[in-house]
């Protein structure tokens, strides 16, 4: 395996075009908007500024990383005669589903078709191709270039064969794999997306405030960031189409949203993304001021 091809230039697709990269893979990323892939490739060059001043990696080593790495905003010149196509749009089912019809008439038959998605069944997305043992899930986590969890997730008919390649192409990442089978949320959001919203209730019955529930679980229960931030971190329509997905799933009230992540999603307060979330990232993009509604 060669050449990968990665849909979508946002946070997590230049994250895996950027892992993959690094490790000596040619690269074919690819969004349908040119600002996007300027965008996707200048964070590309920052990570990896930061890398060489940590001392992490070499200048050459950077610029080795950025020559594998090419953009394209036509699909079918970005995939055709690819290996593996590492999916990571945005968290949409529609929108997934229209990408793996089009990759199925594009593609190899021998082609891996991979999706990121951290909660969208892969056997629903499988059930669009002609191969669907071909499909699996590669949830990386972010930030992809620093974390070193993938969750491999099997669809219903996903094959052995593809499973151990992916299982093997992790390693080679220098990825630590976790097999997981195709349930809603998986492991990773099935545990932490409820807790996420547990905090985000805590909250909201007015119990304690942003900064004493962040401060509770990083000192308390050892989390390297509290669920509040950590929830801004994501973004909080992230975090909402994770739940709804799992909601609709399990037809469990216990992963229903909240109320109050509902009204701040309506209302474009969306996280770090947006400037303003549980905390007001207007001056810092650390979690240092208290959005106002809260204080």
């Amino acid at each position: 395996m060669k050449i990968i091809a990665v849909i979508g230039a946002g946070t997590m697709g230049n994250g895996i075009a950027h892992t993959f990269a690094q490790s000596g893979f040619t690269v074919k990323l690819i969004d349908v908007s040119e600002k996007s892939l300027d965008s996707g490739m200048a964070t590309i060059f920052t990570n990896l500024d930061r890398m060489v001043a940590k001392g992490t990696i070499t200048e050459g080593d950077k610029f080795k990383t950025i020559s594998n790495i090419i953009t394209y905003t036509d699909l079918k010149d970005g995939v055709t005669g690819v290996d593996l196509v590492v999916e990571a749009a945005t968290e949409n089912v529609e929108l997934k589903l229209n990408i793996f019809k089009q990759l199925n008439e594009i593609c190899s038959h021998n082609t891996i078709f991979a999706t990121n998605t951290s909660s969208i069944s892969i056997t629903q997305i499988g059930a669009v191709v002609a191969h669907p043992e071909r499909v699996i899930g590669m949830h990386f986590m972010n930030p992809v270039p620093i974390m070193k969890l993938v969750e491999i997730i099997r669809g219903y008919n996903t094959s052995d064969e593809v499973t151990k390649i992916i299982m093997d192409l992790s390693e080679k990442l220098g990825k630590t794999p976790v097999e997981a089978n195709d349930y809603p949320g998986f492991v990773a959001n099935r545990i932490l997306m409820p807790m996420i919203n547990e905090a985000i209730e805590t909250l909201y019955n007015k119990v304690a405030g942003v900064y004493e529930i962040d401060t509770v679980m990083k000192l308390g229960m050892g989390h390297p960031m509290g669920p509040l931030q950590l929830a801004d971190f994501i973004g909080l329509d992230v975090c909402l189409a994770i739940l709804n997905v799992m909601y609709d799933g399990f037809k469990n009230s216990k992963y229903a949203p909240c109320p109050l992540l509902v009204n701040m999603v309506r209302a474009g307060k969306l996280g770090v993304k947006s400037g303003e979330g549980f905390y007001d990232y207007g001056e810092s993009k650390k979690a240092e001021k208290i959005s106002k509604q809260f204080v």
